[in-house]
Order: C-alpha cells, then sequence, then structure tokens
C-alpha cells in the first residue's frame, strides 16, 4: 500500500467499510495535498475497495487533474475545506443512525443532536441539519458553505453526515462519535434524558477537562 495522504485515505476508507459506517458504494473521503490540490476517493467505488494508486486528483476550484473521475459529491468537500481553512480532510457516510436521524421531522435544524454525552459535546459539538438537495447536486454548496462557518460537522436531509477535521484521523473520531449518539438518542427517544448542560458543555472546552477526560 502506499504511504503516506494516499495510503491514510486507503486506511481510512477501508476502515470505514469493515466497521459497517456506510454501505454499497456510498460514501466518501477527500484530504488536503498541498495548497493547491486534493485527493477524493473516486466515484461508483465501495470504500472496502479504495486503492491508495487510483484516486481523483483536483485542484482547489474542483477542477479534476488526475486518476479516475471523483465522486459526485466532491463539491461538498471542497464547499466544506473552503469555508474552514483550519481543516485538512472531509469524512462522508450514510452510517445507519445518523442517516435515520436525518430523516426525521420536527428537529430543529440548527442543533439537531442534543449533547448527550461529553465526547459529542468534546469532538461534534453542534450539529446543523441542511434542507433536502439530492445527492451530487452542486446547489447544496451554499448551504454547506453556511452551515460549515458554525460547526465542523453537518447532517445532510434524508442522507447522511460529512464531518471536517483537522486530518482523517480527527475527522473520522467525530463522525464515530456523532453516529455512536445518534444511536443513543434512538435508544433513548421517548425517555427522559439528561443532556449536557451549557455549563457542562463549556467546561469541555478547559484544557485540565480536555486532558482529564481524553484517553
Amino acid at each position: 500500500m502506499t504511504g503516506g495522504v494516499r495510503g491514510q485515505i486507503e486506511r481510512i476508507a477501508h476502515s470505514i467499510h469493515r466497521r459497517g459506517l456506510t454501505h454499497g458504494r456510498t460514501g466518501n473521503l477527500a484530504v488536503r495535498d498541498g495548497d493547491e490540490r486534493l485527493l477524493v476517493t473516486p466515484t461508483g467505488v465501495n470504500l472496502g475497495e479504495v486503492d491508495a494508486d487510483a484516486l481523483s486528483v483536483l485542484d482547489v476550484a474542483g477542477h479534476h487533474l488526475d486518476g479516475p473521475k471523483p465522486t459526485k459529491e466532491a463539491f461538498l468537500h471542497l464547499a466544506m475545506l473552503r469555508t474552514r481553512p483550519e481543516a485538512n480532510a472531509v469524512v462522508h457516510t450514510h452510517s445507519p443512525y445518523s442517516a435515520a436521524l436525518s430523516c426525521l421531522e420536527g428537529m430543529d435544524p440548527e442543533n439537531v443532536l442534543p449533547p448527550l454525552t461529553a465526547y459529542y459535546g468534546m469532538r461534534v459539538g453542534r450539529l446543523r441539519l441542511l434542507p433536502y438537495f439530492a445527492p451530487g447536486d452542486p446547489a447544496a454548496t451554499t448551504a454547506v458553505e453556511e452551515a460549515a462557518r458554525t460547526g465542523h460537522a453537518l447532517l445532510l436531509r434524508n442522507h447522511g453526515p460529512a464531518v471536517a477535521g483537522t486530518d482523517l484521523d480527527s475527522a473520522l473520531d467525530a463522525l464515530e462519535e456523532l453516529e455512536h449518539t445518534a444511536q443513543v438518542y434512538f435508544i433513548t427517544r421517548g425517555l427522559p434524558t439528561a443532556a449536557l448542560t451549557e455549563e457542562g458543555l463549556a467546561a469541555l472546552t478547559t484544557p485540565t477537562t480536555a486532558e482529564r477526560t481524553l484517553p
């Protein structure tokens, strides 16, 4: 397997598929490769079969430079990375509990999932729910950019989550925490729950607390 950024994409893609965080030929990844290029998983490829040597190469404007045809959702990754310059990677999946959450009526689109756990508060925070757009519809770009300005995680209506991170591992950590908390939400739905308070969430940002609670 090729090392470096390409090897990381292959490793994370295979891990996502192996653990059932997406299915079939769904889900895609993107990583900055220097200042002018992005490496993106190709269209129509099962994440369990992603090959480090067969990735799509785009420039920062979205032009296809090399490799196979990119995922039709490359615009989603480009929009998030353009809006969040501190981020270097985006993970998008169709993970089942998050996808189920995206289908519910009556949710707060500004903060669709309550902070039920400390790790969700630390790794995800606020989760915006976007209006529905057909998969691959670049008309979603403006909505993605707007949501990404206020948070690194977003949920596409009737679709699934997309999470940006400083690298692929941190993006995947946050996406897994989102998926786990969505599962907890469905398990406890209809029962009285005690989500973290604003004070509890604020305490998670202090260095001593983070050092004490992070593994």
